[in-house]
C-alpha cells in the first residue's frame, strides 16, 4: 500500500541519516543501533563486520582522526522486507599531507543493502561508490606536492582520499566501486539479486 511504502522510506531514509549523525558525534551506542547483527562495512581503510567498524572508528576518534560526513539526494528501491537504498554522499578528512595540512573531499554515494526484521530497518551492508576527491591545503598560501606515482596508484574515484589515507598510516582497498566500471556494475546487479531474494547482499568487499 502507498502509505505502508512511503512510511517504510521515511524510516530507511532516518537510519541514513542517523549514520551520519551518531557516527561524527561519537554517539556511539546509537551508532550501533542502524546496523542489523551481522551487517558488514566497507570503507577505503576498513571493510569487516559493522562491530568492528564501530571499535575501529571509536578507537580513531579517540586518537583524533578527523572524518565527517554530509548527505545530499536519496533514492530507495523496497521489495517486501527488502531494500536498497542510494545516497548522495561527502566524506571530509584532514590530515597532516607531506607535512601540509590538508582536506580531502570525495564526493559519491552509499549503496545500502537494507532488512526489515522484527519490525526494524536496518542496513545488512553498505558499501560506498566512490565519484571524484580533490586534496586542498587548509593553508591556502601553503604548496602541496604530491608524489606522482603514488597518486596514480589509486582509483581515479577515491585517488586524494586514498593518497591521504595511506601516508596517515592507513591501508587502502583498492578497486572499490566507483563511477563507472566493472566494480560497480556488479554492485548494481547484487543490489537487483537482493530484492529478487538472494541469500546473501552479494559479495562484500
Amino acid at each position: 500500500m502507498a502509505d505502508d511504502l512511503t512510511s517504510d522510506k521515511l524510516l530507511i531514509r532516518e537510519v541514513v541519516e542517523n549514520w551520519v549523525v551518531w557516527r561524527d558525534s561519537a554517539d556511539w551506542e546509537r551508532f550501533a543501533t542502524v546496523w542489523h547483527t551481522d551487517g558488514w562495512m566497507t570503507a577505503t581503510w576498513f571493510q569487516g563486520p559493522a562491530e568492528e567498524f564501530i571499535k575501529v572508528s571509536r578507537e580513531g576518534f579517540e586518537a583524533g582522526v578527523n572524518i565527517l560526513h554530509q548527505l545530499g539526494g536519496w533514492s530507495g528501491e523496497i521489495v517486501g522486507a527488502r531494500a536498497i537504498s542510494q545516497t548522495k554522499m561527502t566524506i571530509l578528512q584532514r590530515a597532516s599531507v607531506e607535512g601540509i595540512l590538508a582536506d580531502v573531499v570525495c564526493w559519491g554515494r552509499f549503496y545500502d543493502f537494507f532488512e526489515k526484521r522484527e519490525g526494524r530497518w536496518a542496513i545488512v551492508r553498505r558499501q560506498p561508490i566512490y565519484e571524484k576527491d580533490r586534496l586542498d591545503p587548509v593553508d591556502p598560501a601553503a604548496v602541496l606536492k604530491l608524489d606522482p606515482g603514488l597518486l596514480a596508484s589509486f582509483p581515479e574515484g577515491y585517488r586524494h582520499l586514498a593518497y591521504l589515507q595511506t601516508k596517515s598510516g592507513f591501508k587502502v582497498k583498492p578497486a572499490l566501486p566507483g563511477l563507472r566500471g566493472a566494480a560497480v556494475e556488479k554492485l548494481y546487479a547484487e543490489g537487483v539479486a537482493w530484492l529478487a531474494g538472494a541469500s546473501l547482499p552479494g559479495e562484500p568487499l
